[in-house]
């Protein structure tokens, strides 16, 4: 019976703005507990030890909360990919079969994001890969099902398929709420910025691109694409900051194609966006992967900053690859994961964890038809028991990864967590 009276006393005293006495004591009671034998217990326990009031000495209640970002490279449709979703007997398309063996990895993050390097304009347009891409639409809905919540659509791809491209990729977009940043529909979408809570932590996602391939953005209507300017993104970081943002994450495309190592350009952008006040940068547009690097400045406040970035995640899923005659390591990405952590009552922000997880396309021929799937490498190698992966391919994905690893953090030292701002 004294347990019951208990509950009853923490239920009603939910909504009191300090603790008692006998609030202490019923968390002392509560922490005593074993948490597993009634989901009720738990549920009063959890919210008992993230009650952020005043206890008796005045002092707010210290706790931390985390959530994972987890970001690729360049989401690209040729036209294999394209012939290769569709379903000759339903007169369907469908992409899920890429994402089937990363979807899982996917599953532990709150925020997952990749760059659309294509427009989904429609069928009426035609659909084509390179040099002017149009994707089905039905791409929407396998990374949706993938688990993509937030797509950047600022690159040098965007107008492929002019204004009614951007236009009608937006439209197919929201239509399957995923969430997106880099190009506008109208004047008003592209005066509003994009944030995202998960787990008390509020993310701000800006997006910008180097170019759109010589297609010029209609007259008075800069809103269409996000350009790299100095100044817009000074502006844009800082009104994120100012509505809130804990986090604010700048994808940009920017880059030399095929180049395994950031120019000087690239660095410049990156070290203006930190000392702007930036904590994380993602780099897309070489088709390859580029090295991460922590980067420690004075702000243009006068403050130190810290954030991280990665000057390319190269490409998450194309028909590029040595195979077919383009750069080596095009067909290789990498899934770039960062864990954010929120300590209260100060609300300091940690960029807690870094993880890179190499990837590779996988190309291979079934059914008459030229098939695409998107392998997490370490566990690939680690397991050898794909049972569509030839045996003379592991060799080739163990130098992959121990070459990527290598690779990626070569601009740092061993990260041992801890960016803090």
């Amino acid at each position: 019976m004294k347990k019951i009276i208990l509950i009853t006393l923490i239920i009603l005293s939910g909504c009191s703005n300090t603790f008692t006495a006998d609030d202490i004591q019923q968390e002392e009671f509560i922490d005593e507990l074993t948490l597993g034998e009634n989901e009720q217990f738990n549920d009063i326990k959890k919210a008992v030890a993230k009650r952020n009031y005043v206890r008796l000495n005045q002092q707010p209640l210290a706790y931390s909360t985390s959530a994972e970002l987890f970001a690729v490279g360049d989401i690209m449709m040729h036209y294999p990919q394209i012939s290769h979703g569709y379903n000759n007997e339903t007169g369907q398309y469908s992409f899920d079969s890429y994402f089937t063996e990363v979807k899982d990895l996917f599953l532990e993050g709150e925020w997952i994001v990749g760059n659309l390097e294509t427009p989904l304009a429609g069928k009426e347009m035609g659909y084509s890969g390179y040099p002017q891409f149009n994707a089905p639409e039905q791409l929407a809905d396998a990374l949706k099902n993938a688990g993509f919540n937030v797509l950047t659509t600022a690159n040098n791809h965007s107008l492929d398929r002019r204004e009614n491209g951007i236009i009608k990729t937006l439209h197919f977009l929201d239509e399957r709420d995923i969430y997106y940043t880099g190009t506008a529909a109208s004047k008003e979408d592209g005066q509003s910025l994009l944030m995202i809570s998960k787990n008390e932590i509020n993310m701000g996602f800006l997006a910008y691109t180097y170019g759109t391939n010589g297609i010029p953005i209609p007259e008075g209507k800069d809103y269409l694409v996000n350009l790299i300017d100095p100044e817009k993104m000074s502006n844009d970081i800082q009104k994120l900051k100012d509505s809130g943002a804990d986090v604010v994450t700048v994808s940009v495309h920017f880059g030399t194609e095929y180049k395994r190592t950031p120019n000087e350009t690239q660095k410049k952008i990156a070290e203006h966006l930190i000392k702007a006040g930036a904590d994380i940068i993602l780099g897309s547009h070489p088709h390859v992967v580029q090295p991460y690097e922590i980067l420690e400045l004075e702000g243009y406040d006068g403050d130190k900053k810290k954030g991280v970035v990665i000057y390319s995640m190269g490409n998450f899923i194309s028909n590029q690859g040595p195979d077919q005659g383009t750069a080596k390591y095009t067909d290789v990405g990498v899934i770039f994961k960062v864990q954010i952590r929120k300590h209260f009552p100060e609300n300091k922000i940690e960029l807690a964890l870094i993880e890179t997880i190499p990837t590779w396309v996988h190309k291979y021929v079934s059914n008459n038809k030229r098939n695409f799937r998107i392998l997490p490498i370490e566990k690939i190698v680690t397991t050898k028991d794909d049972e569509i992966l030839p045996a003379n391919t592991y060799p080739l994905l163990e130098g992959y990864f121990e070459e990527m690893t290598h690779h990626l953090n070569s601009l740092n030292t061993v990260f041992t967590g801890g960016i803090a701002n």
